[in-house]
């Protein structure tokens, strides 16, 4: 059963880092359950403010529902007294609603809705997606403005309007305009939080739009650093900020475009280079080549950003 109510998650979740913990899997590309509840106990043990299991980052899209509720259900159980766990809900309507249930039903505190799978749709449609999912639960309900799930300022305020549940509003699209009309429309009748990646490139113009949050994909393999460079935005330090993007995130970034979908799979090459490897990338995505992860381990060195207690792999 959830601990905080969706009110009270909204404010736990606004005012710290958020980040979406990498699924483990073994060689075969199972889930593999002992390094994933390590992984967790290892994410859950610093000061970030949410985790959202099998979602983006952790490969929801490729895991099966019986997986990604077992997923969350072992997310609950290592790191949910410790931090708040929110699922992924997505794909047809009555998959997003499956999702949404199974996660309730695993102990999550929240459900990201992502969009819907591969069709084109406008305002009413996505609001009766929306609808459907938050009708679906108790649990707080954040829908994903990206791809072909772009919620414009009046779809957000009818969702708020309609549904108690509905708190939060993630964008990864990037327009300065489009967000500013949301949250003029919404106020603080929501929370909004950064949904691109990376995430850390932009966090510090959106705190002025309002996102007072974002998620990091980063946190997984360089935890402290993440949550240094949070803080920084947050305190408005322009200066650190840009001395850690020049230092780390941009050159980060520079790895990470060199191949599409390295999004997720520079995640988990980070992951390989501070000694706490989660295995490989499913299909459709693709590892780091050798290259890219000796380049991604020498930058980590090269700009101090190892975490503190992780050991230096084997022939790194």
């Amino acid at each position: 059963m959830a601990q905080y109510t969706p009110h009270e998650l909204a404010n736990r979740l606004k005012d710290g880092l958020l980040s979406f913990p990498a699924t483990a899997f073994d060689a075969e590309l199972n889930i593999d359950e002992k390094k994933y509840r390590e992984h967790l106990a290892w994410q859950s043990s610093y000061d970030v403010a949410g985790l959202f299991a099998a979602g983006g980052t952790g490969e929801g899209f490729s895991l099966t529902p019986e997986e990604s509720a077992s997923v969350i259900r072992m997310a609950v159980e290592e790191a949910g007294t410790k931090v708040p766990v929110l699922a992924s809900a997505g794909g047809t309507t009555a998959q997003a609603v499956e999702n949404a249930r199974a996660a309730e039903a695993a102990g999550a505190e929240g459900i990201l809705l992502l969009p819907p799978y591969l069709t084109e749709c406008d305002q009413a449609g996505l609001a009766a997606y929306a609808d459907a999912v938050a009708r679906a639960t108790k649990l707080g309900v954040i829908v994903y403005n990206r791809a072909n799930a772009r919620y414009d300022a009046d779809t957000v305020a009818g969702l708020a309007d309609r549904h108690e549940n509905f708190i939060g509003f993630k964008d990864g699209v990037g327009d300065i305009e489009h967000t500013t009309k949301v949250y003029a429309k919404n106020g603080d009748r929501l929370f909004y939080l950064g949904g691109l990646p990376t995430a850390e490139t932009f966090a510090l113009p959106l705190l002025q739009l309002g996102m007072s949050t974002y998620s990091s994909a980063m946190f997984n393999f360089v935890p402290e650093f993440a949550l240094e460079f949070y803080r920084d935005v947050r305190n408005q330090d322009r200066v650190a900020v840009n001395e850690k993007l020049n230092r780390f995130v941009l050159p980060y970034i520079d790895i990470r475009d060199r191949v599409k979908g390295y999004g997720v799979s520079i995640v988990k090459g980070g992951l390989k280079a501070v000694g706490r490897d989660a295995g490989g990338v499913r299909p459709p995505l693709q590892d780091l080549t050798e290259r890219d992860l000796a380049d991604l381990a020498a930058l980590i060195e090269s700009a101090a950003v190892r975490p503190a207690a992780a050991a230096v792999p084997q022939g790194a």
